[in-house]
Formats: C-alpha cells, sequence, structure tokens
C-alpha cells in the first residue's frame, strides 16, 4: 500500500529526445510543469563553434547541450546571458565561440569526461531535470543519398542539399558501435512519455535513434512515444515531404512501426509572411496526410501549434507543451475522459 502511494505521488517522467532549436522550445515549458524532464540530446553535431572545438580538442560537441543547460536552468538571466554570450566574429582567438562551450569544454577536461561534466553543470546551473548526452564518445553522422552518393559529417550532409536516403552514426574515435550509458537507457525504459522533436528529421532526431542501445530502447519501452512532426519542410532534407512521410522515415531506420502519437500544426502558414531567402529558399508547410498517419498505426493529434516570428514558422511551445501534458494525463488516468 505505501508503495503504491509513492508510485502516484511521483512526478511523471517524460524523456524529450532531439537536438537543434526546436528542442528548447519545449524544455523551457516544459520547465514550469509538475514533471520529472530528462532531455537526451544529439552530439553528432560538427559545424560552428563547437565543429572547431571537436576538431581541435577532441571534445564532444557542446552546443546543443549548452542549449539544453540553458533552458532547464533556474540561474538568472544575466547569468544565462552570459553563459550564452558568443564571441564577435572581430575577436580573432576566440570569433565565433559561445563561452558556454568554452565552460563545457574545459569541464569535460577537468573530469575527465563529458558525460560526468554535462552533469556537474547541471548542479551548477540549477537545471530542473537531466540533460543527458545521447553518447559519451564523439559520434560521426553518416549519410546515404538517393542518387547512391554518401557523406560523412552533419554539416557536410545538410551542405550537400540533396534528398538523404537513409543515417546511421559511427564512433569518431573507435572501430565499434556506439552506445548510450545506461543511464540514458534507464530514463527511456521508466519514462511515462518519450517526446521526439521537433528538430531536424535526419540531422537532430535520427542520430539519436541510430545509436543502438537507444534505438532499441524506443521500439520496447511501455511508455507512449510522440512525435512533434516539423511544421515546414526543410530543404535537402524533407523537400515535398508529408506528416506521413516524416514517420515512415522513423519507421524505416528503426525497422519497426514504433511511433503511437504524432502532433500535426494544422493552422494554415501565411505564404506571404515567410522569408523563403532566410529559412530556405524551398521550405513549404509539411502537407497533411493524415489517413497515411492512421494507416502506420499512428493517433493523429491536428491542432494549433503554429508561432510566427522572424518571418519564419515555428512551434509555440506553450500549446505543445498543453498537449503533452494533456496525453501525459490521459495515459496515467486512462477512464478520465
Amino acid at each position: 500500500m505505501i508503495a503504491r502511494k509513492q508510485h502516484q505521488s511521483r512526478r511523471p517522467r517524460m524523456v524529450v529526445i532531439g537536438g537543434g532549436t526546436g528542442l528548447p522550445v519545449i524544455l523551457r515549458n516544459l520547465k514550469k510543469r509538475a514533471v520529472d524532464i530528462t532531455a537526451i540530446v544529439t552530439v553528432a553535431d560538427d559545424g560552428g563553434s563547437s565543429g572547431i572545438l571537436r576538431n581541435y580538442i577532441n571534445v564532444l560537441p557542446p552546443g546543443d547541450i549548452r542549449n539544453v543547460l540553458v533552458a532547464l536552468s533556474n540561474l538568472p538571466q544575466i547569468d544565462l546571458d552570459i553563459f550564452q554570450y558568443r564571441f564577435k566574429s572581430t575577436d580573432r582567438f576566440l570569433s565565433g565561440h559561445a563561452i558556454g562551450n568554452l565552460i563545457i569544454t574545459a569541464l569535460s577536461e577537468m573530469e575527465g569526461g563529458f558525460f560526468v561534466a554535462v552533469q556537474e553543470l547541471a548542479k551548477m546551473m540549477r537545471v530542473q531535470g537531466h540533460v543527458f548526452p545521447v553518447c559519451d564518445e564523439i559520434l560521426e553522422l553518416h549519410a546515404e543519398f538517393q542518387d547512391g552518393t554518401q557523406l560523412a559529417g552533419e554539416a557536410e550532409i545538410t551542405a550537400a542539399d540533396k534528398m538523404i536516403k537513409r543515417v546511421w552514426v559511427e564512433s569518431a574515435e573507435k572501430p565499434h558501435q556506439p552506445a548510450a550509458v545506461p543511464a540514458v537507457v534507464e530514463a527511456i525504459m521508466n519514462a511515462d512519455q518519450i517526446v521526439l522533436g521537433p528538430g531536424s528529421l535526419y540531422t537532430s532526431i535520427l542520430p539519436n535513434l541510430m545509436v543502438g542501445n537507444v534505438g532499441q530502447a524506443v521500439r520496447t519501452t511501455k511508455a507512449e512515444v510522440i512525435y512533434i512532426c516539423n511544421i515546414m519542410t526543410q530543404k535537402g532534407e524533407t523537400d515535398h515531404f508529408t506528416d506521413a512521410d516524416h514517420v515512415r522515415v522513423l519507421d524505416r531506420q528503426l525497422g519497426s512501426s514504433f511511433v503511437d502519437t504524432v502532433l500535426v500544426n494544422d493552422r494554415p502558414v501565411p505564404a506571404t509572411y515567410i522569408d523563403h531567402q532566410r529559412w530556405g529558399d524551398e521550405a513549404q508547410p509539411v502537407a497533411a496526410d493524415y489517413q497515411g498517419l492512421q494507416e502506420l498505426g499512428c493517433r493523429v493529434i491536428p491542432s494549433d501549434f503554429l508561432e510566427l516570428r522572424d518571418h519564419g514558422a515555428f512551434h509555440n511551445g506553450k500549446l505543445v507543451t498543453d498537449e503533452l501534458m494533456r496525453l501525459l494525463k490521459r495515459a496515467n488516468n486512462p477512464n478520465e475522459e
């Protein structure tokens, strides 16, 4: 009886998997909710400041981790602004580097590992929840394109501007299949809800799932797996994709149907508002294919998840989080409809 009361009183466990700029949008809003958050973040980035540090100091790329730490931190805003400050291009020695990236790199050297460094920094930054790099080793993202050619490196793959057939990850240091540390797998297996995205399908979400024991855990967990479908297509990655096409890629890459629920924005994106030159010449709203999603075994939740800003279309973090919390409550109390 006592154990049952403890189970009922604990906060629901939510695991959010991804990277890039989409993940912090959701995490900033989840931080305000009564949930136990674990963010699992890709470490396959090799562009910008992260790529320079990765190549010259042989450290895991810190950029996506930095943004997630800030999103979940309870430090004063001035402290977060300092952590996020990026040196100007005129500062030749430190050009383009964010202070947070340098701090994470320094802690990695001090602690003798990236994963433990992130955990220490999370305590220092009063992070609400857990931030786990998907691996404690440098990963290299590989892609095969529809024309049969192959490339390695996230930046190279994105810049190729070619349709991707499949992606996979390899250890950049050792000839072996990379694996996540046990804490990552345990978080997925013990979760009440798994959230994928929002973020780039091939370069933010799949690099996590292509780590063998992570993909296996997501396929076998009893938690509801929710995919937050992108609002816009991405040039060279998902041109002309429907929402169902996104899920087909996920299923094909993991070898099984594992997505339970898909959140789809159904508010029209005004064509005249979008700056296509800034956000991608061929970026268009992701087309709806609800029948296709249902045939894939997914529950479809269409709603207004749109936020228009900076002449671009993005997810509204609050609206998405509201829906995630409703789904979590429904899963934990199936009789309360």
